[in-house]
């Protein structure tokens, strides 16, 4: 988007940016109460009680039913229950059940794309890009005969697709009081592209709720407005914004902390600029028409010397704050960048306690590689049930190379404003062994082999200070993801892999940290809405072996162990 100011002259106008011309269809779909949902679906006596999903000493998510009672999520146990004595707690502490449904209703939306971008955020929400399905429909459409359409999912068979009647929106529809004039329109305007993405979007949306799910639907021109516009009109509905051509009115009366992409840290900084401290005065309208409030401004504050923000910020803040978004949605992947599980604690300063959390964690990761990287996993598992173990079923789409831990110190709540939340965040990696991959073996016995073997090594390394122990967060994560290709002869995708690393290890190619070159190196999955890049510590030390006293890198330890096991002559020194 072009702007009519120079963002590096202060004293360049404040002018609105030029807006050009979005005619992308975009959808995004939003599960109501996602956790709750999938409960209900395994239990659907808990449909019309209240209900909660208990994660550590706070309500994840809750239902409707539990809403009326005044219950909210993120609200404290104690807090929920003195509001609504008959709610019900459902433990929501493991999530790879939640992620099998989460890919299940990804895998159906993905299904009926044609340009394959299909975007999931989080585990609950979805974008789609369905312009080009649109546009084609379109083209097919009979405009002397509108309340008879057709909507063709399929280039190859006009037969599959479903009746519509394209002279109104299907759902909700802003502004409410919008009139479309339907003489002086052309064939292939902005409310028509947006109508019939509507009507896809209702379609969708029914699919889902045959497998038992209810969603909300925004329906826009960029992902900014779609995901903005299905907010509007919750559960189990959809609205069109159909101004997209100037949705200042739509964003203007709405908080500073319900737009996407401004988040807490750059509202705390622009309570300077709009000098209040009232929550009250920070919506987009006075954010936008404050005179103080300019691109070069928010630059200088957001990116300046202390802001930390990254170079642009400014611009695209006062992009956003007019309802422009030029992000795309971005493709459909078969294979995740990375998979990874984290948790927090009240400050672990045992290491028993430090190894039972990294078992927990480490279990469910695998459970999830499984559902992620196996290419028949049954994904239609009942949800809410004990976690399926893959055991022997399925062949291996990919497998990463690289395991990685993540830590952090335990700060208290009184703590809270003295530090980032990622401060003391530190990691480390080493090269994934290769039993992980043995589907012959549980992923428990598994997952304490991994713990014993080479993750409690990698946690004595990143905090050897055992004195000063209180973990506040552990994060095991897989990435690095390595793709074999089957040989046209049909050969085995295992051997397939074990070939390529045996080429690669005569080579002397390292299993490690980084991936190769011209590889894009793997973000950060983890669910926190704001993601800060950390330096890691230099992974060239090692650990000291305890019988021989050789100092062995990290990802050699456990073959050194077994070459001791193998020496009969060796005798453990006393005391070691």
């Amino acid at each position: 988007m072009d702007m009519d100011m120079d963002m590096d002259n202060p004293d360049s106008k404040r002018k609105a940016p030029r807006r050009k011309g979005d005619d992308r269809v975009i959808l995004h779909f939003d599960l109501d109460c996602f956790y709750a949902q999938c409960i209900e679906n395994a239990n659907p006596h808990l449909k019309s009680v209240p209900l909660g999903i208990k994660q550590k000493s706070i309500l994840a998510t809750c239902n409707y039913v539990a809403r009326k009672h005044g219950v909210k999520k993120l609200m404290g146990i104690q807090e929920a229950k003195r509001l609504c004595p008959d709610l019900v707690l459902a433990d929501g502490e493991d999530l790879s059940p939640f992620r099998d449904v989460s890919k299940q209703i990804y895998s159906l939306l993905k299904s009926y794309s044609w340009n394959g971008r299909v975007e999931r955020l989080g585990l609950d929400e979805v974008f789609l890009d369905v312009t080009d399905v649109v546009a084609y429909n379109l083209g097919l459409v009979n405009h002397h005969c509108l309340e008879e359409s057709w909507f063709c999912l399929s280039r190859e068979d006009p037969e599959r697709g479903f009746a519509f009647d394209a002279r109104e929106v299907k759902g909700c529809v802003w502004p409410p009081d919008f009139v479309s004039d339907r003489e002086n329109e052309g064939t292939d305007s902005l409310r028509l592209r947006l109508l019939f993405g509507s009507h896809l979007a209702f379609y969708l949306r029914q699919q889902m709720e045959g497998l038992g799910y209810t969603s909300a639907c925004g329906i826009s021109t960029n992902k900014l407005l779609a995901k903005l516009a299905g907010d509007r009109n919750k559960p189990r509905n959809q609205t069109t914004l159909l101004s997209s051509h100037s949705p200042v009115p739509f964003l203007d009366p709405l908080p500073l902390r319900k737009i996407p992409g401004i988040g807490g840290k750059t509202i705390t900084a622009m309570k300077s600029l709009l000098k209040t401290d009232d929550d009250d005065d920070l919506t987009v309208h006075n954010a936008r028409t404050n005179p103080a409030v300019s691109p070069f401004a928010l630059e200088r504050l957001l990116a300046g010397s202390g802001g930390g923000g990254e170079k642009g910020i400014g611009r695209k803040v006062w992009l956003l704050l007019h309802g422009i978004d030029g992000s795309e949605v971005k493709p459909a992947r078969d294979v995740p960048r990375q998979i990874g599980i984290e948790d927090t604690y009240r400050g672990l300063t045992q290491l028993s306690q430090v190894r039972a959390g990294l078992v927990q964690i480490t279990t469910s990761l695998l459970r999830r590689m499984h559902v992620d990287l196996l290419d028949d996993f049954d994904a239609v598992t009942p949800p809410i049930s004990p976690a399926p173990t893959s055991v022997g079923k399925g062949r291996w789409l990919a497998q990463p190379k690289t395991l990685r831990l993540t830590t952090r110190p335990y700060y208290p709540p009184s703590e809270w404003d003295k530090f980032e939340y990622n401060h003391g965040r530190v990691s480390k990696s080493v090269a994934l062994p290769r039993f992980v991959f043995d589907l012959n073996i549980e992923p428990e016995s598994i997952a304490e082999r991994l713990v014993e073997g080479t993750l409690m090594l990698l946690f004595h390394s990143l905090n050897p200070d055992k004195s000063k122990l209180c973990i506040g967060l552990l994060n095991v994560c897989v990435t690095n993801m390595d793709r074999a290709k089957e040989s046209s002869r049909g050969g085995d995708i295992m051997a397939a892999f074990q070939r390529q690393r045996e080429v690669e290890e005569i080579r002397g190619v390292a299993f490690a940290d980084e991936p190769p070159d011209g590889e894009e190196k793997a973000e950060d999955t983890s669910d926190d809405t704001e993601v800060e890049w950390v330096e890691e510590e230099d992974e060239q030390d090692g650990v000291r072996c305890r019988l021989c006293g050789c100092v062995i890198p990290v990802f050699a330890v456990e073959a050194h162990g077994r070459w001791h096991e193998l020496d009969e002559g060796w005798v453990e020194p006393q005391g070691g």
